[in-house]
């Protein structure tokens, strides 16, 4: 998994062309545009945008690498700051409408739609009252800033410039925090609050921080590990101003909204836990599921396509049972899985290992299905503990542009049995090469591409992408192993029955036990997993759509340019084709593969 991106409406695919006609043939007197110098006018907008950003956002910059702005953390969940946002981005919008599209071509009419398309999108959005939720158990505000200020997160603690720049952003953390109270209690007086076990379990990730020795705070990492040639009048004076700092804003600010959580948020949480709860909530979904997958799907047709691929996979899992000689059923199969400790690692460290033998094994064999790669590595780490308990098995974070921070391949192992070995390798490749490490580094190191694509994303692209990728295992020669390649089905039955639990927690109606018992019933996975599962999708409604939808487009898509070409297919080429220009929205994708394959046929028959 890795963090989405605003993603584009489907109507507005300007490859496709299906909204944006071109103009009526103006009058010969006309002077036509200069396509050279609209082009260039285009460049300078992007990148004025991308600086903006960089500006608005100081932890997206912290992320890039660039720290210019690394003492900055702007109170994000203030109205003026969403005001000034909504202002930007229809400044922006305007200046971008206002070129003659009909003068560009190539990837500069793809920029111009794509950017055109994300504004509209992330203006629509505005219509629902997101601000209201800053607060949730798998991606608070209040872990990520632990995680910045551990020192093993975004944030570089390299130089005593480092160290100051943070506790800056200490010093603002009071203010992000009293906002983010006031939009909840803003959010209890509309009826937008979050629901009752999303609370329970953000409460102990705020009280995780309210420590009583400051040695204990995740927040002392960077002092306990404070490079060595620091100058002994600095060691002393960072090491007094972080103690304050931790004692005295930082522990008191999180007790602040552990308590907050605790004794008035809690008892106003809903006990619905669907978005159809919410005012507003059945159109706050459909746009939800129109961002995540960038396609017009309905949520009954995504919810049907779930119930179908769910069974088909089960069918593939008995099959297993049959070749490794299970006796029972496929539940008491699943039974086996869950319970037998030869399907479990016995130590962190075990389990840690065991990625980092794949990535070695997995490396080699790239070339075989790819003549494009990132120049960045990965490494394998676990999630760290004070976040663990509601986090994903695994997850994902990029490198740096400039491949001086690597990625990270995040392990949760805080539960092991939650974690069997039979995932190591399809979890490797969903996580790391060819999956996500693979395709987000490449794509910032397309130095071409102006930095909203470089650095932007689409859910149901990237993550379509990596569910793809697991699917290359065979072709890579791994699945020998009738048990990896149980890992294999499991994951992708992971991904299906999410089309049926997201629609049927935030359309349908369900409850939190009747996704749990779903979930539990067709597969084998751990309960407490999927108790994390289900919970992740009660808070960011749409998102699990993105995977067997995007992966089906990408599948496709290599169908049909197997058949068209045949012999001539070359799957190396086809996945730089996927690759080269970025994430891209489903629709765009389609029309940019499908005009390659034409043009690979026009080739071959020259």
């Amino acid at each position: 998994m890795m963090r989405a991106s605003v993603l584009l409406i489907s109507c507005v695919l300007a490859v496709a062309g299906c909204s944006r006609e071109p103009a009526a043939p103006e009058a010969p007197a006309a002077v036509q545009a200069d396509p050279a110098a609209v082009a260039a006018e285009l460049d300078a907008l992007l990148a004025e945008w991308h600086e903006s950003e960089l500006k608005a956002n100081p932890i997206f910059a912290t992320a890039l690498g660039d720290l210019r702005y690394n003492d900055q953390l702007p109170d994000m969940f203030s109205a003026s700051y969403r005001a000034e946002q909504e202002a930007r981005e229809r400044d922006f919008l305007a200046r971008v409408q206002g070129l003659d599209r009909n003068a560009l071509s190539g990837q500069h009419r793809l920029s111009y739609d794509i950017f055109i398309a994300d504004r509209e999108s992330s203006l629509a959005g505005n219509r629902f009252p997101a601000w209201m939720l800053p607060v949730n158990q798998f991606g608070n505000y209040g872990s990520f800033m632990a995680q910045l200020g551990s020192g093993q997160g975004l944030q570089p603690f390299k130089e005593v410039r480092h160290y100051d720049d943070f506790l800056a952003r200490i010093a603002r953390f009071p203010v992000l925090n009293d906002s983010a109270i006031a939009n909840m209690r803003e959010g209890i007086a509309a009826g937008v609050v979050q629901p009752v076990p999303v609370v329970e379990k953000a409460i102990p990730q705020f009280g995780a921080h309210a420590v009583d020795d400051v040695e204990q705070s995740v927040f002392w990492g960077p002092i306990r590990n404070m490079p060595a040639d620091f100058p002994e009048a600095e060691r002393e004076r960072l090491t007094a101003a972080y103690r304050e700092a931790i004692a005295n804003t930082l522990v008191p600010a999180y007790a602040k909204m552990r308590d907050f959580l605790r004794d008035e948020y809690l008892p106003k949480a809903r006990t619905g836990v669907g978005q159809m709860h919410l005012p507003d909530g059945k159109a706050w979904y459909a746009h939800n599921v129109r961002v995540n997958t960038t396609t017009d799907l309905t949520p009954e047709e995504i919810h049907q396509f779930g119930l179908e691929e769910v069974a088909r996979i089960l069918a593939e899992m008995n099959a297993v049972r049959e070749q490794v000689g299970f006796k029972g059923d496929l539940p008491a199969f699943f039974e086996h899985l869950g319970t037998d400790d030869q399907f479990y690692f016995k130590t962190e460290e075990e389990a840690l290992q065991a990625y980092r033998d794949v990535q070695q094994k997995i490396n080699p064999r790239l070339e075989q299905l790819f003549d494009i790669f990132p120049k960045a590595d990965y490494e394998v780490r676990p999630v760290e503990a004070f976040r663990a308990a509601s986090e994903a098995g695994a997850s994902y974070q990029s490198p740096s542009p400039d491949g001086s921070r690597p990625g990270v391949f995040y392990l949760n192992t805080h539960n092991l049995r939650a974690q069997p070995n039979f995932l190591v390798e399809t979890l490797s490749i969903h996580e790391a090469s060819p999956g996500h490490h693979f395709q987000i580094s490449i794509q910032q190191e397309v130095e071409s591409l102006p930095a909203f694509r470089r650095f932007g994303g689409y859910t149901a692209y990237s993550e379509g992408w990596a569910l793809y990728a697991e699917s290359l295992g065979k072709e890579m020669g791994l699945f020998t192993d009738p048990y990896q390649w149980y890992g294999r089905l499991s994951d992708e039955q992971l991904r299906a029955m999410r089309l049926v639990v997201d629609t049927g927690l935030h359309y349908y109606g369900w409850d939190r036990q009747q996704a749990i018992d779903y979930m539990l019933a067709n597969s084998s996975m751990a309960e407490s997993d999927v108790i994390a599962e289900v919970e992740r999708y009660i808070v960011i409604p749409g998102q699990a759509l993105a995977y067997k939808v995007g992966q089906r487009v990408i599948r496709e898509l290599r169908n049909e340019a197997e058949a068209e070409l045949g012999e001539k297919f070359d799957v190396r080429a086809f996945h730089r084709q996927v690759l080269v220009d970025g994430a891209l929205p489903m629709g765009v994708l389609q029309t940019k593969i499908r005009e390659w394959i034409a043009a690979e046929k026009a080739k071959a028959g020259a």
